[in-house]
């Protein structure tokens, strides 16, 4: 058999697994030579070369088979739902869940088990577990979802993680050896199996005792107990009556209040608690970094944002970053990825377009003393001459001379479709302004390396101080600059599709560049549309600020520019709500709505300075 049909024989066969294993028969499978990761129902595993040996075939079956059971045996909203904290918290209950899954996968079919065994070897092989040297170094949540499939399998840990495990695992048995014992007895029940959890996460000092009541019910028993202590003393049975009444609609309210605020968790998490499973965007070294998405009342007064160095970080053009050659053929396979979506982009933009050449039409005002010669009435002086020469006046138009930017976020996790699409809106946007005389420039934001690069480096070297500040090199890209024709740097757009240029994002100095380069220019609007897919993660920043470090500053750029610079700002958000972060911004659930959403977003800004005459 010719070695392609073997290979699709093997891809239709592995879908086909993926489904029954699942129970999913809507589940569709592709294959990247980047990170495997699942989103919803479409899932990405590693691609097999032609000669498909058993060490690759049994990788992607490993991650196809991870997907499926995670889709059949996790619950996103009970996930969600488990009290405990952000950060290294909620990873190590992310590692133990995804353990949980796998073990009972593994529990009845071996051959199930023996293609995880192997995706495992893999994955821990490129993971910051296999480099650790020291214990400080060892990623937690990595190290526990390893000990705790241990004991759920009895499988031993892969060799390239073993080390970094052993200097951890007595530290975290010595502290919660029993109800880590307890885990296999809840694996087949998630509740109960996140309980039993839960107890582990305060045995090392990370949760609250699930046994103790919580500082709200120690409140409602105290004023229970104080209610009933002053209706003894009264002895008034009817008042009594009513404190208890009171207190059970009190209870109530309450009850309703969790459920609500559970809700509400469960509804802004469920996208995040999916993304946990996806372990092909977990970054380089293996863990998914926390997107915080806090409230303003939530963040700290005493904020302060800096880099630890700017050293390392570049801005640099396409053409910088890989050769003529590459870049024409990244092009050229974004284009044959979106040949159908190229054509509605289109549309849209033709639609946007006709708005723009509506609101430019020139108009004139004939029969004028002075002005430029009308031609239209020559013939009346040639039939009679001694008639006066007759002039125009073009009128002034409203239409502004305008400038847009478009700032790309080109983190890990915008793989696959929505990068793709963002790339093509960008190119068929552009294309269209340019016809409008609107001058369009396309940048892109991403870092230098996975969990910080030489800056992290360097604060290793000078002994870890406290609160560093931005600890990752950034790279900011500059794909087509505004003065540039569409026809230059058309094929700049492929490099968003290069293997391992998409990395972490730092949003918030992204957007101070993109919006210093629009200052600079001579038009008189400017607009800065960002284009991102959630708050901004750097492992390397948040291990050792707060939490929030990084969209604290991200809100500040925001408000400043919103309020004080008269650059025009809207977003759009995939996958994320950003508009808690932007006044003018709009979220999308599908990446295929992207272009829709460009154009609306400018047309309407085009629309508001047309009415309101400026």
């Amino acid at each position: 058999m010719p070695e392609p049909d073997r290979l699709e024989d093997f891809r239709q066969a592995l879908v086909a697994g993926m489904r029954a294993l699942g129970r999913r028969p809507e589940f569709e499978l592709s294959y990247t030579a980047d990170r495997p990761a699942c989103h919803g129902d479409q899932a990405r595993v590693p691609q097999p070369s032609r000669s498909l040996t058993p060490e690759q075939a049994a990788e992607a079956r490993g991650w196809a088979d991870s997907f499926a059971l995670r889709r059949r045996l996790h619950d996103p909203r009970a996930h969600a739902a488990v009290h405990v904290g952000p950060g290294l918290p909620r990873e190590m209950l992310n590692a133990a869940e995804q353990a949980r899954v796998e073990a009972i996968g593994g529990r009845d079919m071996a051959g199930v088990a023996l293609n995880l065994q192997r995706m495992l070897d893999t994955r821990m092989k490129s993971d910051a577990i296999a480099r650790a040297r020291t214990p400080d170094e060892v990623p937690l949540a990595t190290a526990m979802g390893l000990i705790v499939r241990q004991r759920l399998t009895g499988q031993p840990i892969p060799d390239s993680a073993a080390g970094g495990v052993s200097m951890v695992r007595e530290r975290m048995e010595e502290a919660a050896a029993g109800h880590l014992d307890a885990l296999a007895n809840a694996q087949d029940d998630q509740a109960a199996f996140a309980e039993a959890f839960v107890r582990v996460l305060h045995d090392l000092g990370l949760a609250d005792d699930p046994d103790s009541p919580s500082e709200d019910e120690q409140s409602d028993e105290a004023e229970e107990n104080e209610d009933e202590s002053q209706g003894d003393e009264e002895g008034d049975d009817d008042a009594q009556s009513a404190q208890a009444q009171q207190s059970v609609e009190t209870r109530s309210e309450e009850q309703e209040g969790g459920e609500s605020e559970g809700e509400a968790q469960e509804m802004e998490m469920e996208g995040e608690t999916t993304s946990d499973a996806e372990l092909g965007d977990e970054g380089e070294d293996g863990m998914m970094p926390w997107r915080p998405n806090l409230p303003d009342s939530k963040l700290p007064p005493d904020f302060s944002y800096k880099p630890w160095t700017t050293e390392f970080d570049e801005v640099v053009t396409a053409e910088d970053l890989c050769e003529a050659e590459e870049l024409t053929r990244l092009r050229g396979y974004l284009d044959q990825q979106l040949v159908t979506l190229q054509g509605a982009v289109t549309k849209l933009a033709n639609r946007l377009q006709r708005r723009l050449m509506a609101q430019q039409n020139r108009s004139w005002d004939f029969d004028q003393e002075e002005g430029i010669l009308d031609p239209a009435r020559l013939t009346r002086v040639v039939v009679q001459p001694d008639h006066a020469l007759s002039y125009k006046i073009e009128r002034d138009t409203d239409f502004r001379d305008t400038v847009v930017t478009l700032l790309i976020d080109n983190s890990g996790s915008m793989r696959g479709r929505p990068i793709s699409i963002a790339a093509i809106s960008a190119d068929i946007l552009a294309r269209t302004l340019e016809r409008c005389a609107v001058k369009t420039e396309i940048l892109g934001f991403t870092t230098r390396a996975w969990k910080g690069g030489q800056s992290r480096e360097k604060w290793l070297a000078q002994g870890r101080p406290a609160k560093p500040g931005r600890l990752n090199d950034l790279r900011h890209i500059i794909y087509k600059q505004a003065d540039a024709p569409w026809r230059r740097a058309r094929r700049n757009l492929g490099l968003m599709m290069r293997e391992g240029l998409l990395k972490e994002n730092i949003d918030g100095e992204a957007l101070l560049w993109a919006h210093n380069r629009l200052i600079a220019r001579p038009e008189d609007r400017r607009i800065l549309m960002v284009i991102s897919d959630g708050a901004p993660v750097d492992d390397s920043t948040l291990s050792v600020n707060s939490g929030n470090y990084l969209e604290r500053h991200l809100r500040q750029v925001i408000s400043w520019i919103e309020t004080k610079s008269p650059v025009e700002l809207i977003a759009i958000g995939i996958g994320h709500d950003v508009t808690r972060y932007y006044q003018r911004a709009v979220t999308i659930m599908d990446a295929e709505q992207l272009g829709g959403a460009i154009v609306d977003q400018l047309a309407a800004l085009f629309d508001e300075d047309k009415k309101g005459g400026r």
